[in-house]
């Protein structure tokens, strides 16, 4: 593991860029960006055109180290260059941003009230792939839609099934378990993943990192034990849905998280900019979501 990258996720001032929309979120991602279904005709033309949108991202001037920590890779992307040189290597070399890897394969059908992640069949050979390319950690999705304690066990157990074989692998999971925003019962559920999480982090040895990739929750300060555990390198959270306004107006209000968003990132950019329109919005989208996570409101507890 490289120690420059771990104390820069640990320790860095700044958010993570979620730049890992797979097969079943990229059209919506492209027809947000301004390319619509009629200018692709296949799966390939399509990854072909979200590769350009993510090679304008990654080459753009407003991203880099300074307030980006990291960056989190579909595997198409991770297995393509950016500018000549493989992706993941970009990210360190060029822009000094810790590379990551999305390992799920996306979800299965909801149950419980959540919907658990379809089996990873793929991990062992993506974990391989993830070391060939120098990346520092993974991440994996599931999703919970309702306060079911039996539901939010099982998801809690199966991240971090996983993330004990990724660790044992030498890579830096990230478990997301998203609370939906839309749940009817989205604070009792936020506190039953909070004490689920604590229950498995307890039983890990020491020394084992982790981190936690959470909806930004109804009440400021829930993760902070977690944050504060010495196995959990950092809370991250998402956007979930929020508008970026909504989700650094939220994020600013909690201390213990830091951003990880993807579509709020990149609201705002569309094919059609000029680069220098493109690099404007970028950035001003990088210091807003920076901002949020770096300077944050005094916590009144309720």
């Amino acid at each position: 593991m490289d120690v420059t990258q771990f104390e820069k996720v640990k320790t860095g001032r700044g958010f993570f860029a979620a730049l890992d929309q797979s097969g079943g979120s990229t059209p919506k991602a492209l027809a947000e960006y301004g390319i619509g279904q009629d200018r692709y005709g296949s799966d390939a033309e399509m990854f072909g055109l979200v590769h350009a949108m993510r090679t304008r991202v990654l080459t753009s001037p407003a991203f880099g180290g300074s307030r980006v920590l990291a960056a989190i890779l579909f595997e198409q992307t991770m297995e393509r260059d950016v500018n000549g040189v493989p992706a993941a290597r970009y990210l360190w070399d060029e822009k000094n941003v810790v590379p990551f890897l999305k390992v799920d394969s996306g979800l299965a059908a909801e149950q419980d009230g959540v919907r658990l992640m379809k089996p990873i069949d793929t991990l062992d050979d993506l974990i391989e792939r993830a070391h060939r390319h120098q990346i520092f950690g993974t991440k994996m999705r599931s999703v919970i839609n309702d306060a079911d304690e039996g539901g939010i066990s099982a998801i809690v157990d199966q991240q971090f099934g996983y993330a004990s074989r990724i660790m044992a692998a030498g890579l830096v999971p990230i478990l997301e378990p998203e609370v939906s925003i839309s749940s009817p019962h989205k604070e009792q559920a936020e506190t039953m993943l909070r004490d689920a999480i604590t229950k498995h982090l307890k039983a890990l040895p020491a020394g084992s990192p982790v981190m936690l990739k959470v909806t930004i929750p109804a009440q400021p300060g829930l993760y902070g034990e977690l944050a504060a555990d010495p196995r959990v390198l950092r809370v991250v959270a998402l956007s979930g849905g929020y508008s970026r306004d909504e989700a650094c107006a939220l994020l600013a209000r909690d201390p213990t998280l830091i951003a990880s968003f993807s579509r709020a990132l990149l609201e705002g950019l569309t094919d059609s900019q000029t680069d220098e329109e493109f690099n404007t919005a970028l950035d001003s989208s990088i210091e807003q979501i920076y901002q949020a996570s770096v300077h944050k409101q005094p916590l009144h507890h309720r």
